[in-house]
């Protein structure tokens, strides 16, 4: 029942009506409350943070998913002790420094110079979008990063800025990563709230 939920609620989000865009911070501005709207603008990233594009590679396991439907990956593969996969079966194994559609044009290996699964501490699959919004904010699971350093990270990470760019047979995240980058931004000075 689990794994059908985080299957099912990505491919709603990705897939669903406002999905194809993000609202801009400013759409929050009538919200009064300072938490609720930092809360609101948090849920609004969640468009991104709970598509397939993220939660592929933020894993609970040790093994990726893949794919719109994020079905385990093919062939199996592990994360090795750095999250760039086994020895003799690194990431880089088939995933080069861009995305190479395949000969037949119906879709493509997804690809970049920084291809990885994310830390174990950062795992999303499984979680809510309040537990991923608190991993986020704390340090010793995000890989250091002050809330300031997520707004960059966010808006201007070129790994994360492969969800806007995956290449055929993928939905891309929504909005645009500049997008996204402007509501870490509004999010972190209003707060950096979660939702519940």
């Amino acid at each position: 029942a689990l794994i059908a939920s985080v299957i099912i609620l990505p491919l709603s989000i990705a897939r669903g009506g406002e999905a194809s865009g993000l609202k801009p911070a400013s759409a929050f501005a009538g919200i009064a409350d300072r938490n609720a709207r930092s809360a609101a603008i948090f849920t609004e990233m969640g468009k991104v943070l709970m598509s397939p594009r993220c939660l592929n590679c933020h894993p609970r396991t040790d093994s990726p998913t893949q794919g719109d439907a994020m079905l385990l990956h093919s062939p199996p593969v592990t994360r090795g002790p750095d999250g760039f996969g086994a020895a003799g079966m690194e990431c880089a194994t088939c995933h080069g420094p861009r995305n190479a559609a395949f000969g037949n044009g119906g879709g493509s290996v997804p690809g970049n110079p920084k291809w990885h699964l994310a830390p174990r501490s950062m795992a999303w699959q499984g979680l809510t979008l309040g537990q991923i919004c608190a991993v986020i904010k704390d340090r010793t699971k995000n890989g250091g990063l002050s809330l300031e350093q997520l707004i960059d990270h966010n808006g201007k990470d070129e790994l994360v800025g492969w969800g806007w760019k995956p290449g055929p047979g993928r939905v891309p995240a929504s909005g645009t990563q500049a997008e996204f980058g402007a509501l870490t931004k509004a999010w972190v000075e209003s707060g950096a709230a979660c939702p519940k």
